[in-house]
């Protein structure tokens, strides 16, 4: 065996324990977190919902500039105000993410507008909300552009100028759906799923670029329009996170460089769970949550 190999071979348990030792560490002590004071912010899908509320968190934390993205004017409008009232400078521009050209072409007039983008919030997210059978094949196709594909347009349009930099984050609004899919949601929790392995590729390989990071939210269900009407079988074992909490959440896990947040902390059992346990047993934990019947009253925003 070469000796190189021999040496590394010798060497993997131990990076192994100081990595998780420093990870321990860090969950002690506190760490240096991000100035946002020089950081230009760019959220998908910031006019409602989360991205309203993650627009506020980060112009409230001190971010210098705070720009918005998504389909619909009005709301962008409303937010954008909402936010120079804080006393942040707020942008905004209407682009789909899902359509690819109108990306590359808005992002070159943010650049030319506003400046550098150094943290990017791919947050811009829609769900048809049927089964595949009763599914429409626009609709289909849709999710998958707005939900996936966008976040490779958005990352390929905004990541190499965070790379020359050497200054940079870039975010997902993710979803648990994406880790324990539900009927109903197929479109979303498909696109969520291909989202997560994007962001996980994307992380490691940044890995070894300095002053750049990754970071991965993947909350529960959320108060919000989108998913409207949604029902779970115990709301007061299971209730839905208000968008503010993740909102804010998020914003800390990006000033702390935490890669992956599971929201709430709860959902790492189920990851643990569905890692140990039969399928079987896992049907009868979605039964008795009612996961199966979740989408039955649902009557959202596509």
């Amino acid at each position: 065996m070469d000796p190189k190999n021999i040496c590394s071979a010798v060497l993997f348990p131990i990076q192994m324990l100081y990595s998780i030792i420093k990870a321990g560490m860090s969950l002690l002590l506190p760490t240096k977190r991000r100035d946002l004071s020089g950081d230009v912010v760019l959220i998908t899908g910031g006019g409602r919902g989360i991205g309203r509320h993650l627009a506020h968190e980060f112009a409230k934390q001190g971010a210098k500039k705070v720009i918005l993205w998504g389909r619909t004017e009005k709301c962008l409008q409303e937010t954008s105000e909402e936010i120079t009232l804080l006393g942040t400078e707020c942008h905004y521009f209407v682009c789909d993410v899902g359509n690819r050209e109108k990306v590359y072409q808005q992002a070159k007039l943010l650049r030319e507008k506003v400046g550098d983008v150094t943290i990017l919030v791919n947050n811009a997210a829609v769900v048809h909300g049927k089964s595949l059978m009763n599914s429409d094949d626009d609709a289909l196709l849709k999710t998958q552009h707005i939900n996936t594909l966008g976040q490779f347009w958005t990352t390929k349009a905004f990541l190499p100028r965070m790379l020359e930099l050497c200054n940079g984050h870039v975010v997902c609004i993710n979803s648990i759906l994406s880790i324990s899919s539900i009927p109903g949601a197929i479109d979303y929790c498909t696109s969520k799923a291909s989202s997560l392995a994007f962001m996980e590729s994307l992380t490691l390989g940044l890995l070894d670029c300095p002053g750049v990071g990754c970071t991965t939210v993947l909350p529960f269900h959320t108060n919000t329009e989108m998913f409207q009407g949604m029902r779970v079988r115990f709301p007061q074992l299971f209730p839905p996170l208000k968008p503010e909490m993740v909102a804010q959440r998020t914003v800390e896990a990006v000033r702390s460089n935490k890669a992956f947040v599971y929201l709430p902390w709860t959902m790492h059992i189920l990851i643990v769970l569905k890692n140990l346990l039969p399928l079987s047993a896992l049907e009868e934990i979605q039964k008795f949550a009612g996961c199966y019947t979740c989408m039955n009253t649902f009557k959202g925003r596509t």
